[in-house]
């Protein structure tokens, strides 16, 4: 225990603790996991983790042990999520659910970032999956807590709450807040309380340290985005100082309203109907929307909305590899900084061929496939003289454009050297486009949810 009070200073500015380099900024679960990878690494080569003159320190072995800890936690959290998920909540034949777990763990995005750039994302997705499959097998307590933990273990899992949330007060709603609706309602909140006192309870005895955590979690001071994130605050900021022009209170305000505004039709349409698919399409819609336009974004945060649309690989093929190769591609400034061009190269490459190959992601993108039937309506409401487009064949068109577009820039940003005075053309153009994108999915999986395109088959599912 007092090691775990000693480990609680961390979020504490003290002569022992310098918050700008050892000081942590996620929620208490993280704090247990790194003691508990620290006590590991202290048994290996207390060098590793030894006060003051471990900062800095680096060498084969200790990269080993990091890359080792993600391996572990992966293949006790995030692994079996997603073979869970997918052989119970993929329909089809046994091939096709072992594709698509194939499929989702070549996903090259988490792959990245947690082995390359060294974090723990797995974790966090991994808990928030186990909600999903909580949720979709109708365990709702088993859900409540593991997106819980989720939480707890990373606050940008904020992103994914909202569909939490209006799923499971929907659901409540629907069977009725006189009768089982309400004891469902009761068990839910008692079970998401409960978690959240025990993960808590080193801190509660004092509320300037349950203070300081929040504080930590929420850093305002950091402003509205880091780096050459693909956002549309970055993207805007390239005409507009946006940073320069408005104050830190009207950056808050400003991205909270439309962030409200984003999120808000998709989270209406699930609490009405709370579907497994209505599920994990706001699951979507609601972490683009907040990655798109809420406060303080970084650029590995596309992993929130890359991980329901991997949900949505067997469904969706063409759709859903597009963006996950996008978001992969978005972070490429990040992995550049982290010497990780050969493995960017490779992964996304593997994931592209094989995705498309065993999924047949450009077979299956027929208008019905690729459920576009709303854009035809909405066309022909707008312009009714004009013809019916042939959408499918225009969006494989668009991905290959796509995909041919983020090799040249991933190529150039490698071998040219940028004009002196736009030192951050290359950069820049990686967020503009990968934005742009961004945005685009946002109106088609908006518009796919809103409109309940038919022929979904794991819409009967309401549990």
């Amino acid at each position: 225990m007092g090691s775990l009070v000693q480990f609680i200073f961390r979020y504490l500015n003290t002569t022992e603790n310098d918050l700008n380099y050892w000081g942590l900024d996620y929620p208490p679960l993280t704090a247990y996991h790194s003691l508990l990878c620290a006590h590991v690494a202290k048994l290996i080569n207390p060098e590793w983790v030894e006060l003051h003159t471990s900062r800095g320190y680096e060498s084969p072995a200790h990269k080993l042990f990091m890359r080792a800890t993600v391996l572990v936690a992966d293949i006790l959290i995030y692994i079996p999520a997603v073979v869970v998920y997918c052989l119970y909540l993929v329909e089809g034949s046994t091939k096709k659910k072992v594709t698509t777990i194939f499929c989702i763990l070549l996903y090259p995005g988490l792959t990245l970032i947690d082995y390359g750039h060294f974090q723990y994302n797995g974790v966090s997705l991994g808990l928030a999956l186990w909600g999903v499959v909580g949720l979709g097998l109708g365990w709702d307590m088993l859900g409540s807590l593991a997106f819980t933990l989720a939480l707890n273990y990373k606050q940008m899992e904020l992103y994914h709450s909202l569909p939490f949330f209006c799923y499971l007060l929907g659901k409540c709603v629907k069977q009725g807040l006189s009768g089982r609706g309400l004891l469902l309602l009761v068990k839910v909140a008692v079970t998401v309380l409960v978690t959240f006192a025990l993960c808590w309870l080193p801190f509660l005895s004092d509320s300037h340290q349950v203070l300081q955590v929040v504080h930590r979690l929420f850093p305002v001071a950091r402003g509205l985005f880091e780096d050459k994130v693909a956002n549309a605050w970055c993207s805007l900021n390239i005409l507009i100082k946006i940073k320069t022009l408005m104050s830190t209170e009207t950056q808050l305000s400003l991205s909270f309203v439309l962030t409200l505004l984003a999120v808000l039709p998709s989270s209406i349409k699930l609490f009405m109907k709370p579907t497994l698919w209505q599920f994990k399409l706001a699951l979507v819609n609601s972490s683009l929307a907040f990655f798109l336009f809420s406060y303080q974004v970084h650029e590995k945060s596309i992993l929130l909305p890359a991980l329901p649309v991997c949900l949505l690989l067997s469904d969706l093929p063409l759709m859903a590899i597009w963006f996950l190769q996008v978001s992969t591609f978005s972070m490429l400034p990040l992995l550049l900084k982290d010497g990780l061009l050969l493995p960017y190269v490779v992964t996304s490459l593997a994931f592209l061929y094989f995705s498309l190959f065993l999924l047949s992601g450009l077979q299956r993108a027929t208008d019905e496939q690729l459920r576009l039937q709303p854009y035809h309506a909405l066309f022909s409401s707008i312009l009714p003289c004009l013809p019916r487009f042939n959408l499918g064949r225009i969006t494989k068109w668009k991905f290959v454009v796509s995909v041919v577009l983020m090799a040249c820039l991933s190529l150039g940003i490698v071998v040219l050297e940028p004009p002196a005075q736009l030192p951050d053309l290359f950069p820049v153009l990686v967020s503009l486009i990968s934005c742009s994108h961004f945005l685009g999915f946002l109106l088609y999986f908006n518009l796919l949810q809103l409109s309940e395109a038919p022929a979904r088959r794991s819409s009967k599912k309401s549990n």
